[in-house]
């Protein structure tokens, strides 16, 4: 099991989409499970949106959403209690559990996840997490849970997860930021969390929405910008086109060094491989650019 997580706004659904492609096309049975059920997953497989049922998304690759309501009717039915979960989750019983106790919601959809990794009905299970903020409670949930409850079914769901998740060979986290200031400090802060508190191994680090090279520094385009010649002139009509192209392409590589650089600081403070994914220049992520972005995953994951 591979559990995505990031801060919100990094692509961490778009993440998940092609970590799952890339997959399939390695020959894995994938099943997708989005636990928040707002994220873009069936827009980038071009599909209708995910409910609690499984649906396929793609050759290899099928998807469903989980929620606590759902996830607690199918624990009370598996604990003798099928005649009165449909009324417990119609009452609202769950929101008093929830408030009674923080993390029991976190707690009964990591339980399902942990029943769909141990049916091993697929290779691989992709987990789109919560943002940051809410994927430390998601995933501390359990222990928190383990420390505060002493006996019933409730702690062996919790000891359960708690295995799960600590199990190199069972489960990672793969975590999403951008080459940004902010993003980046954020993915840092949220590495040593979950590795200091949740005890899960991180796997590779996704930078995502990286500008391609241009080939050129921000000092040369200034220069181009500053003395735009006759060539420039001639193909461009005006004098002012061909300064603003310069101009441009000043900016796009100052962007594009700032960016190297953050990723480059991501590296100094956390030692993880890195997998660096291209900004697509596209108003939407559907199957076309999910296929380009699984590219340069492999590629990417293949020069580690």
């Amino acid at each position: 099991m591979v559990i995505v997580a990031g801060k919100g706004g990094v692509g961490k659904t778009t993440v998940t989409a092609t970590l799952a492609v890339a997959a399939a096309r390695a020959g894995r049975n994938v099943l997708i499970v989005e636990v928040e059920g707002k994220s873009g997953l069936a827009t980038a497989f071009n599909r209708p949106a995910l409910g609690y049922e499984e649906q396929d998304l793609a050759p290899g690759i099928r998807g469903r959403t989980l929620t606590p309501d759902a996830a607690l009717r199918d624990w009370l039915e598996g604990n003798g209690l099928k005649r009165v979960s449909k009324r417990l989750v119609q009452t609202g019983a769950l929101d008093v559990i929830a408030t009674a106790v923080p993390g029991m919601k976190d707690i009964l959809v990591l339980g399902k996840v942990k029943g769909l990794e141990q049916s091993r009905d697929a290779d691989l299970i992709i987990v789109d997490a919560p943002a940051a903020g809410h994927a430390l409670t998601f995933l501390t949930s359990a222990q928190g849970l383990l420390d505060a409850v002493a006996v019933g079914p409730v702690r062996k769901q919790a000891a359960d997860v708690v295995e799960m998740l600590s199990n190199p060979a069972r489960c990672q986290v793969v975590l999403v930021t951008l080459p940004e200031e902010t993003p980046v400090n954020e993915a840092v802060d949220t590495a040593f969390a979950i590795e200091d508190r949740v005890g899960v191994r991180l796997g590779p680090i996704v930078v995502n929405g990286c500008y391609p090279e241009l080939g050129l520094t921000a000092a040369s385009a200034t220069a181009a910008a500053a003395h735009a010649d006759g060539e420039l002139i001639d193909v461009f009509v005006s004098d002012q086109e061909a300064s603003d192209l310069a101009a441009a392409a000043a900016f796009r590589a100052e962007r594009t060094e700032i960016q190297l650089a953050q990723a480059d600081r991501l590296a100094d403070s956390l030692p993880l491989p890195q997998i660096r994914l291209p900004f697509l220049f596209s108003s939407e992520i559907g199957p076309v650019e999910i296929e380009q972005l699984a590219d340069a995953f492999v590629d990417s994951l293949a020069a580690l």
